[in-house]
């Protein structure tokens, strides 16, 4: 007679266990996944900063180019007001602040330097730079 404890059930479920010591490799997919999802999170705000850092890089050369052409026209009297008041406007128009405006040696010229904040993640790096010289031709052949 057959006793009725020791039945064992061949389709029984048994345990999932690491055979000769090696890991169980379930729920890695879902490691998998998050891992490839932070990365792509991680390379979309670099990308986004660095755009960001460019683009205030570019504004701050377009501001200092106007402004010193504003403040070269002011100076040779193509436009009313004074030099480095132009540039400030011109600057503040364009996204900038005005760093400096002075008349180097050569004459009817104006140098002119400007600054734009870097936002985003990449603020750390401090202000975006830009300078630029404007005003009439050289007549002494030289640079």
């Amino acid at each position: 007679m057959k006793n009725k404890h020791s039945v064992i059930r061949a389709n029984a479920p048994t345990p999932r266990t690491a055979s000769a010591g090696r890991a169980t490799e379930e729920g890695s997919g879902t490691v998998l996944a998050l891992t490839i999802i932070a990365g792509v999170l991680i390379l979309t705000v670099l990308t986004l900063g660095a755009a960001g850092a460019y683009t205030a890089h570019r504004r701050a050369a377009t501001a200092a180019d106007l402004s010193a052409l504003a403040a070269a026209d002011t100076l040779r009297g193509l436009s009313e007001g004074e030099p480095c008041a132009n540039a400030a406007r011109i600057a503040q128009e364009n996204g900038a602040n005005l760093a400096a405006c002075t008349e180097p040696s050569r004459p009817d010229t104006m140098d002119v330097r400007v600054s734009v904040p870097i936002t985003g993640p990449f603020a750390f790096l401090g202000d975006a730079k830009g300078q630029a010289r404007a005003g009439a031709p050289d007549d002494t052949g030289g640079e």
